[in-house]
């Protein structure tokens, strides 16, 4: 792992919670945004 040096820094209790809450968050925004900036997403879920 080329980045390892960064647990270094930034304590992996920490890092890791910080990391994986960003990834889902960017997750959920993406899912909000199909679901109130798409037209085809109702229809889609309505069959």
């Amino acid at each position: 792992m080329n980045q390892g040096r960064i647990w270094c820094v930034v304590n992996p209790s920490v890092g890791l919670p910080l990391f994986l809450g960003a990834v889902a968050l960017i997750a959920l925004l993406v899912h909000y945004a199909l679901i109130e900036k798409t037209t085809w997403m109702a229809q889609y879920w309505g069959g």
